[in-house]
């Protein structure tokens, strides 16, 4: 089940709510202009099962988020503790905010991970495991962390355009806590 914590950005440690129903994360979500909603995924995947077996499993269910949000680029990002990081590879960097020139869309399809957005001086802090869709609208400021030990398989549909997002700038990122903490 997600979970939502809500934050003043002068407050990254006291959150001045937390909520564990959707109904009530999806109000508290809209009222900041995002889209939150729980969604039937039938297949049954794990995190770090290859992108091609995601893409294969979801076939029919992605071509319908793909033109309900008209959303071209797809992402797959599967990510198991225990294949992370592999050998030679340094471990991942810090999260850090970015913005993105377009909308982009995140469906949880298992473990989880952390999407932070940042709305007006809020943080909203949405843990998001399997069935969470998310909408984030152009131009929203966020982040997403995977933690220290990730253990996550998710999707993220974007416009194509400005697929990564570019910096906001804003050291904001480094202020509140991690997955794991």
């Amino acid at each position: 089940m997600s979970r939502l914590s809500v934050h003043h950005q002068s407050s990254p440690h006291i959150p001045n709510k937390i909520l564990g129903h959707a109904e009530d994360i999806a109000s508290t979500l809209a009222a900041a202009g995002i889209d939150y909603s729980v969604v039937d995924v039938d297949a049954k995947l794990q995190a770090g099962a290859a992108p091609d077996a995601i893409l294969a499993a979801l076939a029919g269910s992605l071509e319908q988020l793909k033109r309900d949000h008209d959303l071209g680029h797809v992402e797959v990002i599967s990510v198991d503790q225990r294949r992370w990081p592999k050998e030679g590879e340094k471990p991942a960097e810090p999260p850090q905010e970015i913005i993105s020139g377009g909308a982009q869309l995140y469906l949880f399809l298992a473990g989880q991970g952390l999407l932070n957005l940042h709305v007006d001086d809020y943080v909203y802090a949405l843990l998001g495991e399997r069935n969470t869709l998310v909408s984030v609208p152009a131009g929203t400021p966020h982040w997403f962390d995977l933690g220290e030990f990730p253990h996550c398989a998710l999707l993220r549909l974007s416009s194509g355009s400005d697929v990564a997002g570019r910096p906001s700038g804003d050291p904001i990122a480094a202020s509140f806590p991690r997955l794991e903490d």
